[in-house]
């Protein structure tokens, strides 16, 4: 039997911006390899094209959802039609997110109100909107994706994702005291510096003028392991979290970094 057998998972950010092992990509594709049923949703339903395919291949069972995460009356559409579909939901992973340049001078105030709205306030409108589920059959886990830009300097200016992941921590130590005692646990994953799609398809261009082989070797150089990990990593760190193996784990942080936010340089 799977680790997540007869469990049913709302799972957003599923999608990639390109071909590879995404975070959300890859939480799907583990939490259905244990045996979960995955309502998988992001704003772009041709993003999850790949997705989809990784999960027939496993022999999953996936229902994709098309939905602007940011968007209230949205979220509120997208877990009515899981519970349309599975009757229920038993984990919730906030994977939406992403980062735009720019530090405490150089970021404009409206790009500091898109990186709270996009890595803060879909983490609350989502959660507001599954919680009630959960408390009605007294059992749940929520996993939020935070960074570890949330509690270190990762290598780049980045102000408005590094505070809205920070917050994304807090949210959940907050949260999980107050739904604990209704059987609800939540915790963070933190990843650090993953070679994902995303640093090819998007960092190199910000951080590397899109010299993506210069943004690695520089990223390598920060990670004690010496080998940068991928969206499995951060899948297998959530699908832990999220089973009843961690049970009695909750309102912390689970770093995955190679060991990078233990250094003091």
């Amino acid at each position: 039997m799977g680790r997540l057998e007869g469990k049913v998972a709302i799972v957003t950010g599923a999608g990639c911006v390109g071909p590879g092992w995404g975070n959300g990509r890859a939480i799907v594709y583990r939490f259905v390899q244990e045996g979960a049923r995955v309502f998988a949703v992001d704003r772009d339903a041709a993003a999850m094209g790949e997705t989809v395919d990784r999960v027939r291949e496993a022999g999953g069972e996936v229902c994709t959802h098309e939905c602007d995460v940011t968007d209230t009356a949205a979220v509120q559409d997208m877990v009515r039609a899981c519970l349309d579909t599975y009757g229920t939901v038993d984990i919730l992973v906030n994977n939406v997110g992403g980062p735009r340049p720019g530090g405490a001078t150089a970021l404009s105030e409206e790009d500091w109100d898109q990186q709270i709205a996009l890595n803060l306030k879909t983490v609350f409108v989502v959660s507001k909107a599954v919680i009630p589920t959960m408390e009605s059959q007294g059992s749940g886990a929520i996993v939020n994706i935070a960074s570890t830009s949330a509690i270190r300097w990762t290598g780049a200016p980045q102000i408005g994702y590094a505070a809205a992941k920070g917050a994304v921590v807090q949210y959940g130590r907050v949260a999980a005291v107050e739904l604990a005692h209704k059987g609800i646990r939540v915790n963070s994953v933190l990843p650090g510096l993953m070679h994902t799609p995303l640093v090819d398809a998007v960092l190199a261009k910000t951080q590397a003028q899109g010299d993506v082989q210069a943004l690695l070797a520089r990223r390598l150089k920060r990670i004690p392991l010496n080998f940068m990990g991928d969206g499995l990593d951060t899948a297998n760190a959530v699908l832990f979290l999220a089973s009843d193996e961690a049970r009695f784990i909750t309102g912390t942080e689970l770093v995955v970094d190679g060991g990078m936010s233990a250094r003091c340089d």
